[in-house]
């Protein structure tokens, strides 16, 4: 297995474990570690993407940018429309 690979394995499961986390950020800044965690995930995932374009990997991506948008509404509370 090459190094690449291994890690681009170990970035994949960071994310998964990350996702499957209980999602209870008790303050802001909980809340503001997270969103920094998710965001930096997203986009070492997309670098792995962009070279293998792999539909599984683009999921996981997907599933996190979710979980980052609820955490930043956390952050910023709810716009009055």
């Amino acid at each position: 297995m090459s190094t690449d690979n291994k890690q681009d394995t170990d970035l994949i499961n960071r994310a998964l474990e990350f996702e499957q986390r209980k999602l209870s950020f008790q303050t802001t800044s909980d809340r503001i570690i997270a969103s920094r965690q998710v965001k930096e995930l997203i986009l070492s995932l997309n670098d792995i993407y962009k070279e293998n374009k792999d539909s599984e990997i683009m999921d996981i991506m997907k599933r996190l940018t979710v979980i980052k948008r609820k955490i930043e509404v956390r952050l910023k509370g709810r716009s009055q429309s």
